[in-house]
């Protein structure tokens, strides 16, 4: 208690790390856009309206021949076996069917 102050050091607060959670959330939220891309990309249809040629009428649709050769079930049909009709095809099943048959 002389002329000299004595030296106090800094009390240490409780200091909450915030730097984990914004990591682990920016990986949550990461994981979601990757997760958002791979089933726009590669799941969601891509629907077009093409000529294909009914094979046969089955419990759960027709089953249709496209003019590339790639057979498809477009659902419901007033056809008969042979008519040529417009249906909506989705692209997707024929680019993985090429892929499962390279020919």
């Amino acid at each position: 208690m002389g002329a000299i102050p004595e030296k106090t050091t800094p009390s240490k607060k409780p200091t909450s790390s915030k730097k984990p959670m914004i990591m682990i959330a920016g990986i949550i939220g990461g994981i979601a856009l990757l997760g958002l891309t791979y089933m726009t990309i590669h799941v969601s249809p891509d629907v077009r309206e093409e000529m294909v040629k009914v094979i046969s009428i089955t419990e759960s649709g027709c089953i249709a021949e496209t003019m590339d050769g790639f057979a498809v079930n477009i659902g419901k049909c007033n056809a008969q076996p042979g008519d040529l009709i417009m249906a909506q095809v989705d692209q997707k099943v024929k680019q993985r069917a090429k892929a499962m048959n390279p020919t």
